[in-house]
């Protein structure tokens, strides 16, 4: 007799699933860094992560779940607070946003889970710039 034991999921799902989210931009010149966030939230819970950005860059964000009816979103925001996002989009358990920044300077990507089955969801955060 044979057990089946139910999956679970891990960040490291998550994180695939937003290199695949990447891909396309890979395609277009964007080179996608190794450094990678991820956690779990409940829904309605976010997480900030700051990071230096460089001026003269144009990055893309990309957020992502391997629990497929997930929402989730990514924002940018500068150090005094301001929305700095300049395109974005969401599909599924996907999104993204890009900047071109302003400045060099310390900016907040802000990861949130909109909507979720789960009590806690899984999510992966990558990025790419040229």
């Amino acid at each position: 007799m044979m057990l089946t034991l139910p999956s679970v999921a891990t960040v490291d799902d998550a994180i695939s699933a937003a290199m695949e989210a990447a891909d396309p931009y890979v395609k277009e010149g964007y080179i996608i860094r190794e450094d990678q966030w991820g956690g779990d939230l409940a829904e309605g819970d976010k997480q900030a992560i700051q990071h230096t950005l460089f001026k003269g860059n144009d990055y893309w964000f990309f957020v992502a779940s391997d629990t497929l009816k997930a929402r989730l979103s990514v924002h940018v925001y500068d150090s005094a607070g301001r929305l700095v996002d300049q395109e974005s989009w969401q599909r599924g358990p996907y999104s993204a946003t890009r900047l071109r920044p302003k400045a060099t300077g310390t900016y907040y990507l802000i990861v949130a889970i909109e909507r979720s089955p789960q009590e806690r969801t899984h999510w992966a955060l990558v990025y790419g710039f040229k």
